[in-house]
């Protein structure tokens, strides 16, 4: 298999494929939460005809503050989306944390996610590409494009050819990020299966004692992503994201998620 093109279980993704959507809340809420949102956008999906991975959180170990919000934990977290993935016969992720949460989350995730703020720790990657899973690699906001051949290499010299990477903006002095679009065909270029994440690329990290975000600009950068050829689209969505517990300020509006997507698909064939 070419590094420019990976498989996840029945879904292809990269060069020469349709654009896949990575969709879904922040963080598992709880079980009923997450079969609402799951559903919602399993139905969007089918009616836009479109690549669909479903994303939530089972713990967020990377707050800003101890006392924010951080999910049902790992064997409580998996087992939703155990649950709901059979139930609705889709695909799922989640981030993973520790070498041990990669082997154990892999049992169940068709696709393990290393966050960006360990997007250079050796041995988790070594760990989630052992599971033989296909394994996401989130940009760290302080790593070059360039850089993040050399973290998909762990994957590849561990045994798994399925790694693909993620950008989503680099830091741009305290609390701000900025997206340079020439890295996703810059991280092409070197091989790589790219995707682009448009909600936390407008996170103002840390503001104060939580982490803040500009969530307007969502649509701007997730359509500029596929003008620019990314392979894929990583979007947090919410109901009420006002009412969300985890990134409220950048996740997007569900009911706004159908136009979004039918718009990104008609830049994606002018194309």
């Amino acid at each position: 298999m070419s590094a420019r093109h990976i498989k996840i279980a029945n879904l292809e993704i990269g060069k020469g494929c349709g654009l896949v959507f990575i969709l879904g809340p922040c963080v598992i809420e709880s079980y009923e939460s997450l079969l609402k949102h799951a559903k919602k956008i399993k139905e969007i999906a089918d009616e836009e005809n479109i690549n669909f991975i479903f994303k939530a959180s089972y713990d967020k170990a990377n707050r800003t503050s101890l006392d924010s919000f951080r999910g049902p934990g790992l064997k409580e977290g998996i087992r939703i989306l155990k649950e709901i993935k059979r139930e609705l016969d889709i695909l799922v992720t989640s981030d993973v944390h520790t070498p041990d949460e990669a082997a154990f989350a892999g049992e169940v995730l068709d696709l393990i996610q290393i966050p960006a703020l360990l997007s250079r720790q050796t041995d988790l990657i070594v760990a989630a590409a052992k599971t033989n899973k296909p394994v996401n690699i989130k940009k760290g906001q302080f790593m070059a494009p360039w850089d993040m051949v050399k973290a998909a290499d762990k994957v590849r010299a561990s045994g798994n050819s399925n790694v693909c990477v993620t950008e989503r903006g680099s830091c741009f002095g305290y609390n701000y990020l900025v997206n340079d679009f020439k890295a996703i065909p810059r991280m092409q270029k070197d091989g790589l299966v790219v995707i682009f994440d448009a909600t936390h690329s407008t996170q103002l990290p840390s503001k104060g004692k939580q982490s803040l975000g500009e969530s307007e600009y969502v649509p701007y950068l997730a359509k500029a992503a596929a003008a620019v050829g990314a392979d894929g689209l990583f979007m947090e969505v919410h109901e009420e994201p006002g009412k969300a517990l985890s990134d409220s300020a950048s996740m997007i509006e569900l009911s706004k998620l159908k136009n979004l997507i039918s718009n990104i698909k008609k830049i994606r064939e002018a194309l």
